[in-house]
């Protein structure tokens, strides 16, 4: 493995300490949310840390050569490249049916006043909607000019 591998496992590690020790040492109402990032930053932290001496130790290193190359070869297979592409058409689309749906279900929710400030909920989702058309389009364009 890398050694920025290690770097970035210390990195995530100390974040996540700094974000312990500002949840411990002040007394607000984000105390949980900082426990939160603490904890997301402390156990990615050592995990890359341990997955690093792990695949550094002399006997599996061949393991990882092995591990790295089949790696290469499932990213760069045709029929799953393909299939990632197609998934991710997919998500995308669903996406979309999601987003318009949930418009309505909080413009409806707004109307008889079960949810306050559903106007704000709603123009963001259409934003969002319209962002992601715009922005599906903006790609593919200009993944369009790169490879024609």
């Amino acid at each position: 493995m890398k050694k920025s591998n290690l770097t970035i496992g210390i990195m995530y590690v100390i974040v996540g300490v700094i974000f312990l020790l500002v949840a411990t040492l002040t007394d607000s109402g984000s105390d949980s949310l900082f426990y939160g990032f603490a904890g997301a930053g402390i156990m990615p932290g050592i995990m890359i840390i341990c997955k690093y001496f792990y695949w550094n130790k002399p006997e599996n290193m061949k393991r990882y050569k092995e591990k790295l190359e089949n790696e290469k070869i499932e990213q760069h297979d045709e029929l799953k490249v393909k299939l990632r592409d197609r998934a991710g058409r997919y998500a995308y689309e669903l996406s979309l049916v999601i987003v318009s749906i949930s418009i309505v279900v909080f413009a409806i929710l707004g109307q008889f006043e079960i949810i306050d400030n559903s106007r704000m909920i709603v123009l963001y989702l259409g934003a969002l909607f319209i962002f992601q058309i715009v922005i599906i389009n903006v790609i593919f364009n200009h993944l369009l000019k790169k490879y024609k």
